[in-house]
């Protein structure tokens, strides 16, 4: 009941009762919904009801794909082995070097695998020379990393 859960009196209807529908069909049999079909409860059914039956036009229309299986199972998956932490190449800041560096012709190292990053991916464009240690690189991240300047260095 309303009276229970006063935050969900916010949500109910702000227009006024002489604006309803009710009000206007007063005097109206129906209420608008016809004598022959009747205005009932749920005529085909709740929610998805009927999706491989009387709704499935509908389905195969809007959905397709909905019903059915795709591909092989594995049993027993386990997450450990296949996760892989992943960073674009725009989200890599470069670490500041000195000047005599610069001058000197050092570029700084970035190591990604002490960071717990595996893989680089290539969205966006490098900010700046550095080299980058990870354990995998994606071409176009690779591309990016040699056009600005730096390296990739693969570790295990």
């Amino acid at each position: 009941s309303i009276r229970n859960f006063p935050e969900t009196c916010s949500v109910l209807s702000k227009m006024p009762t002489r604006n309803k529908k009710a009000r206007k069909m007063r005097g109206h049999i129906s209420m608008g919904h016809g004598r022959i079909g009747k205005h009932r409860k749920h005529p085909g059914g709740r929610g998805n009801a009927g999706g491989q039956h009387h709704h499935r036009i509908w389905f195969d229309k809007y959905h397709p794909g909905y019903f059915g299986k795709v591909g092989m199972r594995h049993f027993h998956w386990k997450k450990n082995p296949y996760f892989c932490k992943t960073i674009n190449v725009n989200a890599i800041v470069p670490p500041k070097i000195s000047d005599a560096d610069k001058k000197a012709g050092k570029v700084p190292v970035l190591n990604l695998s002490a960071k717990g990053i595996t893989k680089v991916l290539g969205q966006g464009r490098m900010r700046g020379a550095c080299i980058i240690k990870a354990r995998s690189c994606s071409r176009l991240a690779e591309e990016s990393i040699k056009k600005a300047g730096g390296a990739v260095v693969l570790v295990p």
